[in-house]
């Protein structure tokens, strides 16, 4: 038994690579393909019955596949486009359930509603892998693509509330209030528990030196957060994105270039391996849940119709909800304009207290005001500034509403359901269809209808120029902090100010020279090295804060990391 599961795990393994292979020829994304071959193994006889345990993905699978995302997803962005990402991830999916709650009770009578209300939370959430995949391969802009990857960071946790919640009903029945509360609850333990793992392994991390040990405890921080977040009766879900987005964020300034480095291959090794394997694993349970199906009192030409409707009936209220934000986006201008008046009210205040002076505002505690004021309205300007640049258009909005694929956290949901509830074996059956489905269409026409709509993201050439501009910035504010040559001390020992001035004039050649071993030259290349590393700490500072106060795009900022990391990676050779 043993060397059969290590055959079928090669045999998997070889599968996904070959799949990604052909993806990168054809650019049918990866998960498309592993969904086919599963549903074409799953009906030749030789084919063992692989039978889907929820808790495989819903605990095994799901959890790193989100820490790994939201390590990913600048805060940022997040927190500007908070907004419609809550209401397609929350506010979508609890009417999406109620409304094929009611429409599958009302075709299906003998479904009632709180098992249509748990079909619907079901297939609800949408999976971003394979719209994401595409995006990033055909360049679609950056604020879709975080409205994407954010709304399937969340909308899983508030689909299997309202599950719960549904399935619930069933057995013991419904109160609205007690329904509010628990979710509440749930959601606001799951972040407080985020949150503390978050920042403690962040620090736990930061002291260990090791790349390989930090990136082996990175691989239970996911479990961290969501095992205490369950066992909380709290939503292990959210508790795991909160502390992914904690990490990512902080992490950045914590973790070294060359631990940074070494984490994110370990991670893109592992989520490519979870991420495309889980999409196996769906298309090989069609032949389990057809022979289900058979046993069962529903038949195929029943399922398929559901199915229709279900899916219809989802396509119609996504298409509504992005309406109804692309029409905000549109009306919102005045408020933005009010708002950068507002702010050049501040910042005028704040230059006019500095040019009077004052005690108060000499003061050490005076001066922290003013920068925090200043910083305020920086962010409060660059906020401005991406809304007015990247506005979610009538042409992006059409992308959203075709990105709606479901993925295999709808299956895995779907089998939570107990014998309890009658017709369980049609719920699953048509939560299978809807999602296959959706992925099959959805996903092999998206590029289609990205490039028939002409929606891009940023001009290569003006990211560039981005790039340098920010490059710009930080060095200006690195060399400012490091202060006047003469006057420059790192770790106790002072700097010679011919040094300083000489790295300062050529810091793009990090690596030392070794040609001469005179004690001065090893002198010299001693404080060169303790300069430079502090200078690239400082400017890492420097990027950190742009990066707080947003004023230039993730990919810009992404590019000016990386080199800084080449610059730490070539003075640790």
């Amino acid at each position: 038994m043993p060397v059969e599961l290590l055959t079928l795990a090669i045999a998997a393994l070889m599968a996904i690579v070959v799949a990604a292979v052909l993806s990168r020829r054809t650019g049918i994304a990866t998960p498309l393909v592993l969904l086919v071959v599963g549903i074409v193994f799953s009906v030749i006889p030789a084919t063992p019955d692989f039978e889907l345990e929820p808790d495989w993905i819903l605990i095994g699978a799901l959890p790193p596949l989100l820490y790994a995302t939201a390590v990913q997803v600048p805060v940022v962005d997040l927190r500007r486009s908070f907004g419609m990402i809550t209401w397609l991830s929350v506010t979508l999916v609890i009417v999406s359930a109620l409304a094929v709650g009611a429409v599958v009770h009302l075709i299906a009578p003998d479904v009632s509603f709180a098992a249509g209300v748990a079909l619907g939370a079901v297939v609800s959430p949408t999976d971003a892998v394979a719209a994401t995949a595409i995006g990033k391969r055909l360049g679609l802009p950056h604020r879709l693509m975080t409205v994407l990857e954010g709304e399937s960071l969340l909308n899983d946790a508030s689909a299997l509330v309202v599950l719960r919640t549904a399935l619930l009903a069933i057995t013991a029945g419904f109160s609205l209030g007690d329904a509010v509360f628990d979710f509440a609850k749930a959601v606001v333990l799951a972040v407080v528990i985020g949150f503390v793992v978050g920042h403690a392994t962040v620090w736990l991390r930061s002291k260990l030196d090791d790349p390989v040990l930090m990136t082996a405890v990175s691989f239970i921080v996911p479990f961290l957060a969501f095992l205490p977040a369950e066992e909380a009766e709290a939503s292990g879900v959210v508790a795991v994105v909160v502390a992914g987005l904690v990490t990512g964020h902080y992490g950045a300034r914590k973790f070294s270039a060359r631990e940074r480095l070494t984490e994110r291959t370990n991670w893109l090794t592992l989520q490519f391996l979870v991420e495309n394997g889980v999409f196996l694993l769906m298309g090989l349970q069609l032949e389990s849940l057809l022979r289900d199906l058979d046993e069962s009192n529903s038949t195929v030409p029943e399922v398929l119709a559901i199915s229709a409707v279900v899916f219809a009936l989802l396509l119609v209220l996504r298409v509504g909800f992005v309406g109804v934000e692309v029409l905000s986006e549109r009306r919102q201008q005045p408020k933005l304009d009010a708002m950068r008046e507002r702010l050049d009210q501040i910042s005028t205040r704040v230059d006019t207290m500095t040019e009077e002076g004052g005690e108060r505002i000499d003061s050490e505690r005076g001066q922290q005001r003013l920068s925090m004021y200043r910083r305020r309205v920086q962010r409060g300007k660059a906020d401005v500034d991406y809304q007015e640049s990247e506005p979610i258009t009538a042409r992006g909005g059409a992308v959203l509403s075709w990105a709606g694929m479901r993925g295999v956290v709808t299956l895995a949901a779907a089998l939570t359901i107990g014998p309890e509830v009658d017709e369980r074996t049609l719920l699953i059956t048509v939560a299978f269809v809807v999602a296959v489905a959706s992925l099959l269409l959805y996903g092999g026409t998206l590029p289609l209808v990205i490039r028939w709509l002409g929606v891009t993201g940023t001009d290569p050439t003006k990211q560039r120029d981005e790039v340098v501009d920010l490059f710009g910035d930080i060095t200006s504010t690195a060399v400012t902090a490091l202060g006047p040559l003469d006057q420059i001390v790192i770790d106790g020992q002072r700097i010679d100010p011919d040094v300083a001035e000489q790295s300062l004039s050529w810091l793009d050649r990090i690596e030392e020279r070794r040609a001469d071993a005179t004690p001065e030259a090893l002198t010299q290349a001693t404080q060169r090295v303790l300069l430079h590393r502090e200078f690239i700490a400082l400017m890492r500072d420097a990027l950190h804060e742009e990066r707080a106060i947003g004023a230039y795009s993730t990919g810009a900022l992404t590019m000016a990391s990386s080199m800084i990391d080449a610059q730490e990676l070539r003075l640790e050779r």
